[in-house]
């Protein structure tokens, strides 16, 4: 059995999931915002769980990582996309790994396109897509290494997925909350209807403001949320 919650943070439109063992109560958080730390340290306090990982989608843009923090006081280890290139991580993971934690079984996709480093997480029936699929968008190409070529084929790769795969976003902008495969390939406009070259056009064609926050995100996102130092192996913290 499993424990999943789905929070949100309103200042940036994030959500932050949760998955824990609900046997051996060990925790993984993927996309935590610094500015939730306490929602996220007391959620796992009443629940009585134990952080051991936090994971990333990709680094934002929009919001400064909780996963610095949450690393250097708990005994939960950083891992993101191996496209970030982050030296900061203690785990880089590729297209095709798992993050084993006790009955947990994480797959790790490859989705690149709205940065380089963009991964997407799959567990049992759901994709937890960060910003390479939103629930009726996609994320935007138009900064950090983005191309829309490339989103395009990591969108396919996911919506390879059977339709009823669940699909759990790392941001919505309107209220909505959970999607699906087969949802997005019907009704979201950057997606049916559309081949690489549309899509594409789509894309480039887009005039969007400059994310408030990209200038202290980004760099602070590039230390792993102001997490400068790796854990060395065998090391831990106390919570």
């Amino acid at each position: 059995m499993a424990i999943f919650k789905q929070l949100f943070d309103e200042a940036t439109s994030t959500f932050t999931y949760l998955i824990a063992d609900e046997h051996t109560r060990s925790a993984l958080l993927i996309d935590p915002v610094h500015e939730q730390y306490e929602r996220d340290r007391a959620l796992l306090d009443e629940l009585g769980l134990s952080l051991k990982y936090v994971l990333e989608t990709h680094v934002h843009a929009d919001h400064i990582t909780g996963g610095g923090r949450l690393r250097h006081e708990t005994d939960a280890l950083f891992i993101v996309g191996k496209g970030t290139g982050l030296d900061c991580a203690d785990r880089l993971v590729a297209d095709g790994e798992t993050i084993e934690m006790d009955s947990i079984t994480i797959q790790v996709i490859a989705t690149p396109g709205h940065t380089d480093g963009c991964t997407s997480y799959r567990w049992e029936d759901r994709l937890f897509t960060g910003d390479t699929i939103l629930i009726d968008a996609c994320g935007r190409t138009d900064f950090q290494q983005g191309s829309p070529e490339r989103l395009y084929q990591s969108i396919q790769k996911l919506l390879a997925f059977a339709d009823e795969t669940l699909i759990y976003p790392a941001h919505d902008y309107n209220g909505k909350r959970v999607s699906s495969v087969g949802q997005e390939k019907t009704i979201n406009p950057y997606i049916a209807g559309l081949n690489e070259a549309a899509f594409v056009a789509k894309m480039r064609a887009l005039n969007l403001p400059k994310p408030k926050r990209i200038d202290v995100a980004v760099p602070a996102n590039s230390l792993c949320g102001g997490a400068d130092v790796p854990r060395q192996p065998g090391e831990t913290e106390a919570a």
